[in-house]
């Protein structure tokens, strides 16, 4: 079954769930909504806007697919020596 359908199917059951259900599976992922919530500091924002600005402004150094291809595969042939 594909995300999209599962995450569908979650939404859907999570609207009309018995509130003991809807708990229940909120502790489960309690712990992980709260550190993603938390992870993005002020530092973290600040760079992202600095990055978003220096790429729509085509200042940013950018790299093709095959740019990107050609590095991951020379990384996992180095490691492998």
């Amino acid at each position: 079954m594909e995300t999209s359908v599962i995450r569908k199917k979650l939404s859907d059951y999570v609207q009309y769930a018995e509130d003991k259900k809807v708990k229940a599976i909120y502790t489960m992922v309690e712990d992980e909504i709260n550190t993603a919530a938390n992870d993005w500091d002020e530092d973290f924002i600040e760079e992202l806007d600095q990055r978003s600005k220096s790429f729509a402004e085509g200042t940013a150094k950018t790299y093709s697919w095959e740019e990107t291809k050609l590095a991951a595969i020379n990384k996992v042939k180095a490691r492998k020596k």
